[in-house]
């Protein structure tokens, strides 16, 4: 068992799943001789050669075209997309063909394909480098969106999305790449798909978050209880289905829920939660379901990305607030 990074998980989980499965391709811009641009492919030319490792042009509707031919012709492609901000001109491919083609083929054909990219905020570049639109992917239709928070998770949650028979959009966290170390075992076991996990138990106020938010969030937990307010932490992990048994189940015993997420506020996946809260268990809550999230403006890119991200100071501000509400 090795003690490995975030972005390390996922190279393991590559080659795990190319050792296992000879379907299995990896492509996208520098992936191969450079090893992506975060080094997530590193290695993987030379263990499986050129006929598996593709470096493609830069041109990203080109890589997810290119995913969904081979999905339907019995590969298991897995494209890497540099940035978030540079996924826009493949979602011609994605939205229009990848998450139709088991529906408009009538079950005929299934799309088992991949698509990793870094998300959120960590390098401080111009612009294009921090977005987080994960309720894009997950407004659509046909689309899995998975979103790990930990090495441990990432190793699972790829290798349970690369057997996956249908799309997968996999979002990793930049900020989290090299934030951790934890050991993780390269015994091929996939992570359970489609489900919440809890962090952390509490009692008194239920914190929902995924992705680089769990750390400030944890964090701003263990703050709370310094007050003596127990929060319940819940990852959600797989935004699109969302397992809503699970925070349903922690808001009807805590009463009381704060989502935290780095997107921007408006029309964010936070609002998507908030609303099955409203329709599922209002009668549980004591108190309004508060949102802690990125403000409505572009990235303040590179000096303001620090003070665009939700802090530890305003989540547990938020959680106080929502447990003495009356």
């Amino acid at each position: 068992m090795a003690e490995v990074t975030l972005v390390e998980a996922v190279a393991m989980a590559l080659g795990r799943a190319m050792d296992e499965d000879p379907t299995v391709l990896v492509l996208g811009e520098d992936v191969g001789r450079d090893g992506g641009v975060f080094r997530a492919t590193e290695g993987l030319l030379d263990r499986f050669g050129p006929a598996r490792v593709r470096d493609t042009p830069l041109a990203e509707g080109l890589i997810a075209g290119m995913c969904v031919g081979l999905g339907a012709q019995g590969f298991r492609p897995v494209a890497e997309i540099q940035f978030m901000g540079f996924v826009y001109p493949a979602l011609d491919q994605i939205v229009n063909h990848a998450s139709r083609l088991r529906n408009r083929t009538r079950g005929r054909l299934s799309c088992p394909m991949v698509m990793r990219m870094p998300m959120g905020t960590g390098i401080k570049a111009p612009e294009h480098h921090s977005e987080s639109v994960e309720s894009m992917f997950a407004h659509i239709p046909g689309l899995r969106v998975v979103i790990p928070s930990t090495p441990s998770r990432a190793y699972g949650l790829l290798l349970a999305a690369i057997r996956d028979p249908d799309p997968v959009i996999f979002l990793e966290p930049t900020r989290l790449y090299r934030a951790v170390r934890e050991e993780v075992a390269d015994d091929g076991a996939a992570a359970e798909l489609d489900c919440c996990y809890v962090m952390r138990e509490g009692s008194d106020l239920t914190l929902v978050t995924w992705g680089a938010m769990t750390r400030e969030t944890l964090a701003a937990a263990d703050a709370l209880a310094e007050e003596g307010i127990e929060a319940e932490v819940i990852d959600v992990a797989t935004l699109k289905p969302l397992d809503e048994e699970t925070i349903l189940d922690s808001v009807g015993r805590t009463g009381r829920c704060v989502i935290v997420h780095e997107a921007a506020l408006t029309a964010g996946f936070g609002g998507e939660i908030a609303a099955r809260l409203a329709e599922k268990a209002l009668l549980s809550l004591a108190a309004p379901v508060r949102r802690v999230a990125g403000f409505d403006t572009v990235m303040p890119l590179p000096r303001l990305e620090d003070a665009y991200l939700p802090g530890i100071d305003r989540i547990v501000a938020a959680g106080r607030e929502t447990v003495r509400f009356q």
